[in-house]
């Protein structure tokens, strides 16, 4: 290990920037960050450097580099770009023992800046040695979307009940147990989507249920998440996070193996998945699973393809939830018809072909897709994407037509879009469905109807 990571405390500790650029600029407003006093020394100070100072947030010696200068300060940073200079500020701060950092020089320095996630209080520091930081800021870059930005808020619930939870539960043991389980739990669903409210609630619950265990249960917590339509790198970061942290795994069979692999290896998967009229589990079954497995206190995650609430009867599924005071969350995913669109080269609206785009589910809740009002959807100037459409396309064809719908209309059929495996086949509303039993097209399968179908042999991308 070339250098031992700390975090030094300089709150209201004075500390020196020896140059006035840019890059003296973004080191002081690190220090104003960490509570620093901070003394800028240099000819002349950048735009950026004058604003903070006639803000009283800095003090500015306008000088050159002496080693008296260094009297007095707790930490210094160099960032002139003068070789002698820096050179002479390392050795001078060395020899007083004060830590040094010359910017870009890490030979000079006494420590280095790491590339930083700030979630105050929790702060994570990456660092190559000096080696490449670049290579840091892209690792913080990764880092950054698996750790949610309101992460900090359940570390400064932890640090305020510190104290209280000591005294409640004085077994150190029983006491980590508590606080592996509740900041695990869905405290921190609740923190994450922003109900500091409803979080505190249940931390005063879940600490008076862990003094007398035998009174009170555990409810666990619902994630209602879209799985997006089909490419993995197409999950939210949310969607992403929700998945590895899940206790249960509720997917239907439109979720993919790749998407599944990024949960928990140890969390139980439920496949509650429909294909055309065979049902793993009629929908009020599904809706009573998540009821039952949350009451066990666990963290579930329903995922689904798609977004949940576009034909996914997410609604159906948080009533039933609401009704059961289950504490639940939503995470929207990327749409079929968003995604399978995207990738087949058609974009649902343009402004030359289509200014509206509608969505329809090729059945209904009965499966035979009569209720549509297919007249609402005859528009030249409008995109149609049917989902679920693929048995019923005839009837769906038939009946459009029969409203005015022009049969040489542009239409497209996609086959497992967003996947390695997505194949499009183009034609018109009278010849698609004959066309897309020639190629044996199967389930998944979106149908987008409209002219901007046409645009799909010139933006087709891929494959």
């Amino acid at each position: 290990m070339k250098y031992l990571p700390v975090f030094l405390n300089i709150k209201n500790e004075p500390c020196l920037v020896i140059g006035g650029g840019d890059i003296a600029q973004r080191k002081v407003r690190s220090l104003l960050r960490a509570g620093a006093k901070v003394t800028v020394l240099s000819p002349d100070l950048s735009p950026d450097l004058k604003i903070l100072l006639d803000q009283g947030a800095i003090i500015y010696h306008e000088a050159l580099f002496t080693p008296e200068a260094l009297q007095g300060f707790k930490l210094v940073i160099s960032s002139t770009n003068q070789r002698q200079v820096n050179e002479s500020v390392a050795s001078s701060a060395k020899a007083l023992g004060i830590p040094v950092n010359v910017v870009d020089c890490p030979d000079l320095c006494s420590f280095i800046f790491p590339a930083l996630i700030d979630r105050s209080p929790i702060i994570l520091a990456i660092s190559t040695g000096g080696a490449s930081p670049i290579l840091a800021r892209v690792l913080r870059s990764r880092l950054e979307s698996l750790i949610p930005y309101r992460y900090g808020r359940l570390a400064g619930l932890a640090e305020r009940a510190r104290e209280r939870v000591k005294k409640a539960i004085p077994d150190s043991a029983s006491r980590r147990r508590f606080w592996e389980e509740t900041l695990q739990g869905g405290l921190q669903d609740l923190i994450l989507t922003g109900q500091d409210q409803k979080a505190e609630e249940e931390f005063d619950r879940l600490l008076e249920t862990a003094c007398q265990p035998a009174k009170s249960s555990t409810t666990g917590f619902v994630s209602l998440v879209g799985a997006g339509p089909g490419d993995p790198e197409l999950l939210t970061l949310k969607a992403l996070r929700v998945l590895q942290e899940a206790d249960v795994i509720v997917h239907d069979r439109l979720v993919s193996e790749a998407i599944l692999r990024l949960g928990r290896t140890d969390a139980e998967r439920i496949d509650v998945g429909k294909a055309m009229s065979r049902h793993t589990l009629p929908q009020e079954d599904i809706n009573r699973l998540l009821v039952s497995l949350a009451k066990k206190g666990e963290r579930v995650v329903r995922l689904k393809g798609g977004d949940p609430f576009i034909f996914g009867r997410g609604g159906e599924e948080i009533e039933t939830l609401r009704e059961e005071g289950i504490p639940f969350q939503i995470v929207p995913g990327v749409t079929a018809a968003s995604g399978c669109a995207s990738y087949a080269g058609i974009p649902l609206t343009h402004r030359d072909y289509a200014q509206s785009v509608a969505f329809v589910t090729g059945h209904s809740r009965d499966g035979g897709g009569h209720q549509v009002d297919w007249q609402s959807f005859v528009n030249p100037q409008q995109t149609l994407v049917v989902y679920m459409g693929l048995q019923a396309f005839p009837a769906i064809r038939d009946a459009l037509i029969q409203h005015g719908a022009n049969p040489d209309c542009p239409a497209a059929i996609i086959e497992e879009g967003t996947t390695p495996s997505q194949r499009v086949v183009v034609g018109s509303l009278e010849t698609l469905y004959d066309q897309a039993t020639i190629a044996c097209i199967q389930s998944p399968a979106l149908i987008i109807i409209g002219d901007v179908v046409t645009l799909h042999s010139k933006l087709s991308w891929f494959d």
